[in-house]
């Protein structure tokens, strides 16, 4: 009998080790992965300006975009919204962010210029920036802290035409808010990135303003520093500062960057 029972259980004994060590190499196997993220399929995510918005996926479209006022996305990082890139349309709000080590030291990827805009119908028979001084103008403009809203400001100092902000109707979060209104007609005029313009060709009519009072539009890019995917951020923003990258800006609207940066290896 004993020699009966022995035969029975040597089988089982041998099945219950073989699924312990089974199922140790399961738990090892999935510890692994969890300490070694695959690069590969990472999905880094970039925050980045309104005015980016068409042309940041023709340059790489695998990250996940958030785009958006850069003020409001730099709030985000300062809160810890989860973000590998943030890419502004100014230089103020990521050097503002290094300043505070939530960010790599910030490189300029590329420029701007402002246009005004008005409806193609122009019911308001603007066709300078001078008749916005007219009663009953429906002007729409950024807020006071979104990069647009503050180079506007700087035109319109430039030009002593700060009364004009007396027939603002509204004032927008992000330019992409202010290209809407006036294609619209919505409103009678706006002033918003040349590149936004030629976004919406056909719907509004481009009003050019003197070099000379264009504040300079750069716009800067850094690696969050909170980024548990560094190497893909880095990888994206050399995109962009990559020959191909600065094709597909400059296609777009956007102004070439003068002794710019070549890659990005900031730390």
């Amino acid at each position: 009998m004993k020699q009966s029972h022995h035969r029975q259980s040597l089988p089982a004994r041998r099945i219950a080790a073989a699924i312990a060590v089974l199922t140790i190499v399961g738990l090892v196997a999935a510890a692994t992965a969890l300490a070694s993220p695959r690069r590969a399929n990472a999905q880094i995510r970039v925050l980045a300006a309104a005015s980016l918005t068409n042309v940041l996926p023709q340059i790489d479209n695998t990250p996940r975009f958030s785009f958006a006022g850069s003020d409001a996305l730099a709030a985000q990082i300062r809160l810890g919204a989860p973000a590998d890139v943030f890419a502004s349309a100014n230089t103020s709000l990521p050097n503002a962010l290094f300043a505070q080590g939530l960010v790599e030291k910030p490189v300029v990827f590329t420029t701007n210029k402002l246009v005004l805009v008005v409806p193609t119908s122009n019911p308001a028979g603007i066709k300078s920036v001078f008749d916005l001084k007219k009663k009953g103008v429906k002007l729409v403009v950024g807020t006071p802290t979104v990069p647009i809203g503050s180079y506007t400001r700087t035109i319109l100092k430039n030009m002593a035409l700060t009364s004009v902000l007396s027939n603002a109707v509204s004032q927008e979060t992000d330019v992409r808010s202010i290209l809407s209104k006036v294609s619209l007609g919505e409103a009678d005029a706006g002033f918003v990135y040349t590149t936004d313009a030629k976004t919406v060709a056909g719907k509004v009519n481009v009003i050019k303003l003197p070099a000379w009072a264009q504040p300079p539009v750069r716009y800067g890019i850094a690696v969050v520093k909170s980024t548990q995917n560094r190497s893909d951020a880095v990888a994206f923003i050399n995109k962009v500062l990559a020959k191909a990258g600065q094709a597909k800006l400059r296609a777009a609207g956007f102004g070439a960057v003068k002794k710019g940066a070549t890659s990005y290896a900031a730390g």
